[in-house]
This record gives C-alpha cells, structure tokens and sequence, in this order.
C-alpha cells in the first residue's frame, strides 16, 4: 500500500528512494515550517500535536535536524526554534532572486521619496511572504517582516495579488477558516470576493487596520506576468492616511512597481 502524506496525498518514491524516506523528507520540512511560522519557539508536545506526527518518528528528525544546526533546542526549557543553517537557505534566496536584487534600491528610493515604510511582497499559496522591507524614520511605523508570512486575504499585498485569479481558485487558496488578526479583518469568503471586485476594478488595493490595528496600508502588483506573484505596498498610520495621501502614494507606487518590471525583465 501506497504511503501516504499527513493530509492524506498519496508520496510517490522517487527511483532509488524508499517511501519511507519520502515521508521522512517530507515531515522533515513541515518541522521547518512549523518552526518558521511559530512566533516563538515550540514544544516537543506542540509540535507532535500540529503536526500529527508518532512520537518516535519525531524525535529522530529533531535530533537529526539540531544535530546539523537547522533546529536549536534551549537545554534549559526543552523548546525548539529555528536554526542557523535555515538563515542560510533563506539569506540565499533573498540574495540570488531578480526581482528581489532589482527591488530593493527602488524600494529605497521610495521610502525616501513617501517618508513611509515600504515591500515587496510575494504569494505563496494562501499567503504573502515578505522579501524586502525598508523602514520609515518616522515614529510610527509598521515593523521590518523580512521573511515572515501573512494570510493573503488580510493584507493589501495579498489582496491586489489574490484581484488577478478567477473566483474558483481564490476560494481553493483561502484557508478553511478566515482567521481574523484584527476587529477589521475580512473573515467571510464572500465578503472578501466582493472586495476584490473593488481592487480589480481600480488596479490598486487598499486596507485600513485589517491586518494591524491603526495601520493601513496601500499596494499594486508588480506588472509583467498574469496573474502577478510579487506586489508593492506602503503601510501608514491611519491618522495619516487620507485620501489625497492615497492618491499620492498608489501614484508612486505605480511608478515604482513599472521600474522594478523593466529592471528584471527576465523574471517576467
């Protein structure tokens, strides 16, 4: 019989691989995301539960994982975080993509010309991971996320991304559950099409506090592929975004997300 995947799809053996060793690979990498989606370390308990994983079978992988410095585990507490050797695989990626390369001084130039934070974002199944962030100097600002991944439907970034897929395939990307992460977050499937009707139609997307409270946040995907993977966005305190500002930075926006297409053209 067939082995199967912990949500039930069948692992094929690739030539000269046991099934045991797919499967064994494939709970080696729901451990790392597991750990890398955490917002703190895990519990060998925490983690056995979300993943669904034996006991025994666990324990060998963790071992083997901090043995080879992708996993760390505190000796005091018992809990397992991410390791050092994961930064390098992702340090890799961020450091060898086009448009990441190409982005990145364009983005710079932007938070200096919008005085707000600004990313690049890029989707990934029913999320967007963040692969560039450049700060304000203001106070109040959102935070560098480099790295880390939010539910698409909460975000602007995910939201102008999601506005270029037929109906169909955004309900096969949204989660189960529309978890919300603020009062102000979409949580209805429905509700979030008829959102994305709105984007559609302007080209732009626009959240105020759906994923941060008192923040808003404004984004446009970058041109070139259809439908996109990667937008720009520039986040703001809500008591300064009006509209004029809107309008002022969708302006910007547009303009920058134009340069980063011509820049690695290769890409799209």
């Amino acid at each position: 019989m067939a082995e199967l995947a912990e949500n039930g799809a069948e692992l094929a053996a690739p030539e000269g691989r046991t099934a045991d060793q797919v499967k064994s690979g494939h709970r080696t990498l729901l451990i790392l995301e597991a750990l890398a989606a955490a917002p703190g370390p895990m519990a060998f308990t925490e983690l056995r539960i979300q993943l669904g994983v034996p006991k025994s079978s666990l324990h060998g992988l963790l071992g083997t994982l901090v043995a080879a410095n992708w996993v760390t585990i505190d000796a005091r507490t018992g809990m397992y975080g991410v390791g050092p050797r994961s930064l390098r695989v992702g340090a890799a990626y961020l450091e060898r993509d086009p448009v990441v390369m190409a982005a990145s001084p364009l983005l710079a130039h932007l938070r200096n010309q919008l005085d707000e934070t600004v990313h690049l974002a890029r989707l990934d199944g029913p999320d967007v991971v963040y692969l560039v962030s450049q700060e304000s100097k203001h106070h109040l600002r959102s935070v560098s996320r480099i790295g880390r991944s939010q539910p698409a439907y909460a975000t602007s970034l995910g939201q102008v991304l999601l506005a270029q897929r037929s109906i169909d395939i955004v309900r096969g990307l949204l989660p189960q559950s529309m978890t919300p992460l603020t009062a102000d977050t979409l949580t209805s499937p429905q509700g979030l099409i008829e959102a994305l009707a709105a984007v559609r139609e302007r080209g732009w997307a626009i959240e105020r506090g759906q994923n941060t409270p008192g923040l808003g946040c404004v984004a446009v995907a970058v041109p070139g592929r259809h439908p996109a993977i990667d937008a720009i966005s520039c986040s703001v305190p809500l008591n300064r975004l009006t509209d004029d500002r809107v309008d002022h930075i969708v302006d910007a926006l547009v303009g920058c997300a134009g340069e980063i297409a011509l820049s690695a053209p290769g890409s799209f």
